[in-house]
């Protein structure tokens, strides 16, 4: 009789879980999309786009940083996990594994553009031109000593002029991403790691011992000349306003935004813009992305629909609505495999 018990209690369970299950996928009838700051307005673009068709709800979309949205992505598969992430850069093998041992076996790839990492400041700021050095000694938590070059010091720089005899003798002060952001991470390779190796000893040590490398060249200064200004871009820029000494770190499409207000400080001899981001010639460039689930498509309404209408002419073409936006598009060599990959849903493989 014990046993009989049991099992209706276990029966009980089960049907009372499909229940539950059943009833929050039919209460999820609209896309959640999560992750980078930075492809953020191109996505929530896209979904307002999408909405006003009327076949579908407005995605939800919320800006959680590359690594915090691809984190909540692959937390497993289930209407309570979202069908989409943004990322400002591409999915770490390590990430690709942690959606796997949740069971998030199959993950789409789609480039939707391309984006630059900028140092932006007030059009009131005495202009600022750099070179990667001249950030990586300005921002590095530990720097080579002047007297000893092969050994490295805690930061002791405390203005620009500090850094290179040639700039402002401006406070170091720097707005940028957290952590969790792809644009961190952008930041760090593209700016930090490239400005560390114009060190011969530290350029060798990448191939000798990466680990040390990235410790010694990506670890920012904690002292006050770095502020983590979180996730919101436009809280950057609204703090650039206020402070015309203050740098801000961010991707492209916020100057372009915002050239009323702001300009772009020139690295390595480039200026930022729409034409030397998209040809590579802007030194701090970088490809951004958007994630899908593959087991929600067909389970959560339009997202294969919605994937058709972000990389349709109209709003990934050159002369699309993204980029209006301020998204550099891909070019017309790529745009047909993307498109190809998107149509398959082709799950990728690092």
């Amino acid at each position: 009789m014990t046993r009989n018990i049991l099992i209706s209690s276990l029966a009980a369970s089960i049907v009372c879980a499909m229940s539950t299950a059943a009833h929050a996928q039919a209460a999820r009838d609209s896309i959640n999309i999560v992750g980078s700051s930075t492809v953020y307005p191109f996505t929530t673009t896209v979904a307002e786009q999408f909405g006003r068709q009327g076949k579908f709800k407005t995605p939800k979309v919320e800006s959680t940083g590359t690594g915090g949205g691809l984190k909540l992505f692959c937390n497993g598969v289930g209407p309570q996990y979202p069908d989409i992430a943004n990322a400002s850069r591409r999915v770490k093998p390590a990430e690709l594994a942690n959606c796997a041992q949740n069971g998030v076996k199959e993950v789409v790839e789609i480039k939707v553009g391309y984006d630059g990492i900028v140092l932006a400041q007030s059009k009131a700021g005495a202009p600022l031109i750099v070179t990667r050095k001249d950030v990586f000694l300005a921002l590095a938590k530990t720097v080579p000593d002047p007297a000893n070059p092969t050994s490295l010091i805690p930061n002791p720089y405390t203005t620009w002029k500090d850094v290179n005899k040639t700039l402002p003798a401006v406070k170091i002060e720097v707005l940028g991403p957290p952590p969790t952001s792809g644009t961190r991470d952008s930041f760090a390779e593209l700016y930090m790691e490239a400005g560390c190796r114009t060190y011969a000893w530290l350029n060798s040590l990448r191939d000798q011992d990466e680990p040390r490398f990235k410790r010694a060249c990506d670890a920012i200064r904690e002292d006050g000349a770095y502020i983590e200004a979180g996730e919101n871009d436009n809280l950057i820029v609204q703090k650039l306003g206020a402070n015309p000494g203050a740098v801000g770190v961010f991707g492209y499409s916020y100057l372009e935004e915002n050239m009323d207000k702001l300009k772009g400080a020139v690295v390595d001899g480039v200026s930022p813009s729409f034409e030397t981001v998209s040809s590579g010639k802007y030194p701090a460039s970088r490809p951004l992305f958007i994630y899908i689930k593959k087991a929600h498509v067909g389970v959560i309404p339009g997202i294969k629909e919605f994937i058709d209408e972000y990389v349709s002419e109209k709003a990934l073409g050159s002369e699309g609505y993204l980029a209006d936006k301020g998204l550099i598009p891909p070019s017309k060599s790529e745009i047909g495999k993307i498109r190809d990959d998107a149509k398959a849903l082709k799950p990728l493989k690092l």
